[in-house]
């Protein structure tokens, strides 16, 4: 009986990441194909992993769909393109679209605007009776007045299809609504106008094959990624205590949510906020994995790497099976931070639950892990406070996102 040929895997990165995904998958036998931007021609990639690297011009990693189509359409006159998987949340909608023109199987361009559209996915998670914060489409004047006499400040105006903090803006009131939108002019239908909510924010990380969900664990951010992003704060988050309330929540709604959003195969990262009222509100998802380390804050807690894990959803054959196994069932915690050193020591951080240390310029980050919630957040309080002590900087906000 001959063999089935190995399948092949084109991936999608307008931006540098995803290096366990490509060698997961050539783990799996694919072929290993990588689109991304002619500007990171000279980055690092993983290069025994890929058997082809295909660069699209693009100006601040922004390309130009006609073009990535008439190329990966030439491409497919003698490869035969088995899967296309977006590496980074800004190109889901890119290989929604090549999959949709080439009838290669996989999430389209309706399913692809519940994964980025805010707009879009709160409507369909309010469809399906998950709460979300009171909104209202940036598009029809009377409606956004009827909105503002109805729901008190303070808002958030938000885009509709930025990822993270990116172009987010925080109004204390009606009246300061009206100059915002003047400067996006004809821009504004590409953002949502929503009630500000304070509370805890939570994040949902999973993995989905058939459309269940066959691994997710939900965490709570120290500081909201709001804030961490504008006000230049130390980013931290931590797994939950298993089988507590809010974990048996949250687990619950992103399950609902992610069947009702169709996501059939792959990585999902989703946030939820609990407000005043105790009530869990869902902010918005990604069929992606989450950034900001959470990958390893998940692998030091149970094992697994999120990353090769969606490689082998991607690269399984038409019924093939998916079973995935936790090694470990420890709780983690991860902190962030700028620094002003060029390479800060973190040597003085030396507790036996310190797993993994970031090592990058200008930034300090650790994560503790071990099998005692308690020992995990009391190191990540005195270490959070260390961090402000001996690295913390803040750096102006990316000019994407406003103040």
């Amino acid at each position: 009986m001959t063999a089935p040929a190995p399948l092949t895997v084109l991936c999608i990165a307008s931006y540098r990441k995803g290096d366990a995904f490509l060698l997961a998958a050539k783990r799996t036998g694919a072929r290993v194909l990588l689109l991304t931007s002619r500007s990171l021609e000279q980055a690092d990639w993983p290069r025994e992993a890929i058997d082809d690297i295909y660069f699209i011009p693009d100006v601040d990693h922004h390309w130009n769909m006609a073009d990535v189509i008439k190329g990966v359409s030439w491409l497919a006159r003698s490869v035969k393109i088995d899967r296309i998987v977006a590496l980074d949340d800004f190109d889901v909608e890119k290989a929604a679209a090549l999959r949709e023109h080439l009838r290669i199987g996989g999430m389209g361009d309706t399913t692809a605007r519940y994964f980025r559209d805010k707009l879009a996915m709160r409507t369909r998670a309010r469809e399906v009776g998950i709460a979300v914060p009171d909104f209202v489409p940036v598009i029809n004047y009377q409606e956004i007045k009827d909105f503002l006499a109805r729901v008190p400040g303070p808002y958030v105006l938000k885009p509709r299809s930025q990822a993270a903090a990116i172009g987010i803006r925080k109004l204390g009131s009606g009246a300061d609504l009206w100059p915002a939108l003047e400067e996006l002019g004809d821009e504004q239908s590409h953002f949502v106008l929503e009630r500000f909510v304070t509370g805890d924010v939570f994040h949902v990380d999973s993995l989905v094959a058939d459309y269940r969900v066959r691994f997710a664990i939900a965490s709570r951010y120290g500081t909201p990624p709001l804030e961490a992003a504008q006000e230049g704060r130390v980013f931290s988050t931590q797994t939950l205590k298993r089988r507590s309330a809010d974990e048996r929540t949250l687990l619950t709604f992103n399950q609902r949510l992610l069947k009702a959003l169709g996501l059939r195969e792959g990585a999902s990262h989703s946030e939820f906020i609990k407000g005043a009222d105790g009530t869990f509100y869902f902010l918005e998802t990604s069929a992606r994995v989450g950034g900001a380390h959470i990958v390893d804050l998940v692998e030091a807690a149970t094992g697994l790497n999120l990353w090769s894990e969606w490689a082998r959803l991607e690269c399984r054959r038409e019924g093939e099976p998916y079973r995935i196994s936790p090694s470990r069932r420890h709780y983690a915690g991860l902190l962030v931070s700028l620094a002003k050193q060029e390479w800060p020591d973190l040597a003085r951080y030396d507790a036996p639950e310190v797993v993994w240390r970031l090592h990058k310029r200008h930034h300090a980050g650790l994560i503790v892990a071990g099998p005692k919630l308690e020992r995990v957040e009391a190191l990540l309080r005195q270490y959070a406070d260390g961090f402000y002590r001996d690295f913390f900087a803040t750096a102006p906000a990316l000019m994407r996102v406003s103040q």
